[in-house]
């Protein structure tokens, strides 16, 4: 049994049921010629979600995306050093001196995966550095993403890939060139590297756009884009992935006061409950009062684990639009055979 199948006939309630009538919500504003916005929090460049992420940038089912810093990178890290990394399966019951020993190991651990130092933060820093450098001394000013593009399509990079080119989701989105937006990519490792050799006058600042461009690229892509399309939000946790670029609507309608649609569709994956003044964990009814969503406007949240969902989710759309394109090629088979 295929996924989409398997999900259709077994979902049927509770969070099952969410996860169902979001995949289908998904597929419905698709096929009505809509476009979908990814945003990524946590860790999910680890969880290895490019397995199915890297396939629906491919096939045009994801438009854009919105991400941390980390799973900017994180994405880079394990696609040169994934045979390298480090799984422990009874990290709950890690001792500080174990986690120590990580550290002096140069093992970064990410719930139960550790990320090695040298095989992947500082091999990416490597090829990364030299981009930089060059920005800088041109006088010059680039995005976050812009480099890390530069770098994954690099051939010498390529070489060093440890997983299969397939499920490398920044990969495909470089070359697809489709937009992606950083907010925050400071607080990342690369980013990291990037502000110490700031401190250390190698590199100014300027050299590196950050938020306010950020924004004012995604206000200008939004208007761009609806005119043509509607547009979904598909938010995988919180935090600032998602309370970026959803920000962009209100902005536009009541700070430049210019009429754009709202967002077309809204789904989240988040394990966070609503909380008295919690943002990740606020229903999708309160972005109504700030002017994000519509009262028509599909909205779902998925309580879960979003390494498990999301990956079903994209896995319900692959299919569809799989079945959909074998039984266009039969039709047609059929009527040239008459």
């Amino acid at each position: 049994m295929r996924v989409k199948e398997f999900v259709s006939h077994n979902f049927r309630h509770f969070n099952a049921r969410a996860l169902r009538c979001a995949a289908e919500d998904y597929v419905q504003l698709l096929e009505s010629g809509g476009k979908m916005m990814v945003t990524l929090a946590g860790a999910m460049s680890t969880a290895e979600l490019g397995k199915t992420l890297a396939p629906m940038i491919r096939q045009g089912y994801v438009t854009a995306i919105s991400c941390t810093g980390a799973n900017l990178e994180e994405d880079l890290f394990a696609a040169v050093a994934h045979d390298e990394y480090a799984v422990i399966p009874n990290y709950r019951d890690l001792t500080p001196r174990d986690e120590a020993d990580l550290l002096d190991r140069g093992m970064n651990r990410v719930t139960d995966t550790c990320i090695p130092e040298t095989e992947a933060m500082r091999k990416v820093e490597s090829y990364i550095t030299p981009l930089w450098e060059l920005t800088n001394d041109k006088g010059e000013s680039r995005f976050p993403h812009e480099h890390i593009y530069d770098v994954v399509l690099n051939p010498d990079f390529q070489r060093e890939f440890q997983i299969p080119r397939e499920h490398s989701w920044v990969l495909a989105a470089a070359e697809k060139n489709i937009p992606l937006f950083v907010p925050g990519w400071e607080d990342s490792t690369l980013g990291n590297f990037f502000v110490s050799q700031v401190i250390n006058k190698s590199l100014r600042a300027q050299s590196m756009k950050s938020g306010v461009q950020y924004m004012e690229h995604l206000v200008h892509w939004y208007r761009e884009i609806v005119q043509q399309h509607r547009l979904g939000f598909f938010q995988i946790g919180g935090g600032i992935a998602g309370d970026f670029p959803i920000c962009a609507v209100p902005l536009i309608t009541q700070d430049l006061k210019q009429d754009v649609p709202l967002w077309n569709y809204f789904c989240q994956i988040t394990d966070a409950q609503e909380s008295y003044g919690g943002y990740s964990g606020a229903l999708p009814n309160e972005k109504i009062t700030w002017g994000k969503l519509s009262m028509d406007t599909p909205k779902h949240v998925i309580h879960s684990d979003a390494t498990i969902v999301a990956p079903l989710v994209f896995a319900y759309v692959l299919e569809h639009f799989e079945e959909q394109a074998r039984i266009s090629d039969r039709v047609r088979e059929l009527a040239t055979a008459e």
